[in-house]
């Protein structure tokens, strides 16, 4: 019996460690799989269903830790060989439809909302799961469906009919590094040029910000070039509607300053073809608003004073799925329940603090942590201080002030910066190194 055992744990090891082995080019191709799903439902019943298949050249994402994720976001896809059954690809994300889902519209209508997610294209079948996840994690929708990498149904997508693009910032190692496609909505043909202005103010911005500085030479950046028959964006609540690249709009969920698009079919359109896997949208508005969600898209307004501030901002949204650490008694959204620890790392309830920042906090600091006025402990401390989330209360964050809370603050604060480093490192260093 107890040789049994032994044997047994040995064969698991041994799976494990073959798994661990397995490289990108036993499963995959360098192309790119773009899956369009259409989430649709309301508070009581959510739905995912297919909507089209697309074959893209080149793979621009990670090409090692392929069944790991470095946050657990709102909803992951799951690629597994049809064959073995084997994990061979997983991603994470958040969505518009989840955040819409907390709003009282959902208890009252059902709405359906676009999403498009990119995998590495498999050499055999695969069979692909889409989990969506509420806000206490548990998994309120899924769907599981086969693709065959020889399906005459697969469009093909970005061969030609490109978008034009320029590469503004090399990376060191370009088949190990992040690559970031700015995009641009609402800038018409003869506005290029501001567009091109634009996306460097944006890189200056963003790299100015540790920890991209320090591993600036790990992103490889280009600027999409994508026209828009209006300039600017749609504004509803003036009953302003352009003719935009890909149709964004303020007053996303009737919050003035929301500006999203929820049209991310279209978004891929523009950059099929181009190196892209993290996406920064930059709108030819002066009205302040933008967006930012975990591995679908950060968009910004470009010609505000607080342009800055904000892309960097949405990118920790975006990118490292940082977490908002403001609060507005006026706008108190049930998002973060108090008995679940938050996935989100800069965020905590209490409920697994142990595994979030706490090894960052020096003995004697007081729980809940109290705001100072002395800049130099503003900027240096770290605590538990109450607020975050958009909860005023039972919700904490990590420190007093940070660029996840305020546009004043000029840095992201330790726990963030940590959080991006790791982020970094996920994509751009491979786990032997």
């Amino acid at each position: 019996m107890k040789k049994s055992y032994v044997l047994a744990v040995l064969l698991l090891l041994c799976s494990l460690s073959h798994a661990l082995a397995q490289s990108f080019d036993d499963y995959f191709t360098d192309a790119t799989l773009r899956l369009d799903y259409i989430f649709s439902g309301d508070i009581n019943n959510q739905e995912i269903s297919l909507d089209e298949l697309h074959i893209v050249p080149r793979w621009y994402g990670k090409r090692y830790r392929l069944g790991e994720v470095p946050v657990r976001g709102n909803g992951q896809l799951v690629m597994r060989d049809h064959h073995s059954g084997t994990v061979i690809y997983r991603n994470s994300f958040s969505t518009l439809f989840q955040e819409w889902l907390s709003y009282p519209e959902a208890s009252t209508i059902r709405r359906s909302f676009q999403n498009v997610f990119l995998a590495p294209m498999p050499k055999d079948s695969v069979d692909i799961t889409i989990e969506l996840y509420n806000n206490r994690q548990q998994t309120i929708a899924t769907l599981t469906h086969i693709v065959a990498p020889d399906d005459i149904l697969i469009r093909h997508s970005g061969w030609k009919g490109v978008t034009p693009y320029e590469t503004l910032q090399q990376a060191r190692d370009t088949t190990r590094c992040i690559h970031i496609a700015f995009l641009a909505e609402g800038y018409q043909e003869k506005e290029m040029d501001v567009f091109l202005t634009d996306c460097r103010k944006a890189i200056n911005a963003l790299f100015a910000h540790e920890p991209f500085k320090s591993t600036r030479d790990r992103f490889n950046i280009v600027a999409v070039k994508s026209p828009s028959v209006d300039s600017g964006t749609s504004i509803p609540r003036k009953g302003i509607w352009k003719n935009t690249a890909i149709h964004s709009h303020f007053d996303t969920f009737y919050s003035d300053r929301y500006l999203t698009t929820l049209h991310l079919k279209e978004l891929h359109d523009c950059l099929a073809g181009t190196p892209y896997e993290h996406i920064i949208v930059l709108v030819n508005t002066d009205l302040y608003g933008g967006g930012g969600i975990l591995n679908s898209y950060n968009l910004s307004m470009a010609h505000h004073s607080l342009f800055k501030p904000v892309v960097v901002h949405e990118f920790g949204h975006s990118f490292a799925g940082l977490g908002d650490e403001y609060a507005y008694e006026q706008e108190a959204i049930p998002m973060y329940p108090h008995d679940v620890e938050p996935w989100e790392p800069n965020l905590t309830t209490l409920v697994d603090f142990q595994n979030k920042w706490k090894d960052l906090i020096e003995e004697g600091t007081p729980f809940p942590t109290p705001s100072s006025t002395d800049p130099k402990v503003i900027k240096n401390r770290v605590g538990l201080f109450e607020g975050a989330g958009y909860s005023l209360k039972g919700v904490y964050r990590p420190s007093q002030d940070c660029r996840m809370r305020t546009n004043e603050n000029p840095v992201f604060c330790p726990v963030c910066d940590r959080a991006i480093r790791r982020t970094i490192d996920f994509y751009t260093t491979p786990p032997n190194d």
